[in-house]
């Protein structure tokens, strides 16, 4: 599903002495199956924007377009069920979510919200446990009996048991160990891939921004100041720095060791993958040359 923001601002408390414009003349296109990401320092407008994508908050100016449907500023929304069930957010701490008594009525509770039976919401339950990395045994246990790793992949189970055609990703990895957030963040990968996910990730870590995301968006002050690949952008250190961003670590890494060997790279690395690659590449043409 194609999502398309155009001169989207949106104020807080309109109309009272309270009221603050949080997001200005937002303009962004994510088409769809693509991997989005959406990075920008605290107060940029990050969570702000993504509440937009399906309707928790409608635009102050603007539109907002999700696929077939048009959120106009002004403008009453009607009936805005169908897009909540093909946009699905991952919040921050998603576990905070969980409620139910058993792991398996978590996860059917959002499908059977939305008029899918009873049989066919323990249907995607029980195949989706197994696809978040879980045993089909924990069905039965309290969510709250569950690591806090665990209670995340329950949250998102039931997330994807909405079957959305948009996962939007709110600091997924907040509060896990660098081994859980590789995991996580993987798995989101191979979910975008294989199910045709259009996948908008909203965060401050430059490492996952750089190896995950087809594209970049750069928020500032409430603006949408700069968008293109993450090889484009994280080859500029001087522009992600006047965003008060740094590039990734990688980046960081890969002009150290140019320094070192003294030659540039072919390319902008964005995994330790590539960085190695293209340092046996620098050597190997290194040592022909001699």
């Amino acid at each position: 599903m194609d999502i398309k923001l155009q001169q989207v601002s949106y104020a807080y408390s309109i109309g009272t002495p309270f009221e603050k414009y949080a997001l200005f003349d937002v303009d962004l296109e994510i088409p769809s199956k693509t991997y989005q990401a959406i990075i920008g320092h605290t107060g940029s407008g990050k969570s702000t924007i993504l509440q937009h994508f399906n309707g928790l908050l409608k635009p102050s100016k603007g539109e907002v377009h999700l696929g077939g449907r048009v959120i106009v500023a002004g403008k009453k929304a009607k009936d805005l069920k169908p897009i909540r069930q093909k946009v699905g957010i991952v919040f921050q701490f998603p576990e905070h979510q969980l409620f139910e008594e058993t792991v398996l009525k978590d996860i059917m509770f959002g499908p059977m919200n939305f008029g899918v039976s009873e049989e066919e919401a323990e249907k995607r339950a029980r195949e989706l446990i197994q696809l978040v990395g879980l045993p089909e045994t924990v069905l039965d246990k309290s969510p709250f009996d569950l690591s806090g790793g665990q209670m995340r992949r329950v949250a998102i189970a039931g997330v994807l048991a909405m079957e959305p055609e948009v996962i939007v990703l709110d600091e997924p990895t907040a509060g896990l160990d660098p081994r859980g957030q590789k995991e996580i963040m993987d798995m989101f990968y191979e979910l975008h891939k294989e199910q045709g996910l259009t996948t908008i990730l909203v965060t401050h870590s430059m490492e996952d921004a750089a190896r995950y995301a087809d594209n970049l968006a750069i928020m500032h002050e409430g603006r949408c100041v700069l968008t293109g690949a993450p090889r484009e952008i994280f080859a500029d250190a001087e522009t992600l720095e006047s965003y008060r961003l740094e590039l990734p670590r990688i980046v960081k890494f890969q002009h150290k060791i140019e320094k070192m060997i003294g030659t540039t790279l072919s390319k902008v690395c964005l995994t330790e993958e590539e960085l190695a690659t293209e340092i046996a590449h620098a050597l190997k043409k290194g040592r022909d040359q001699q």
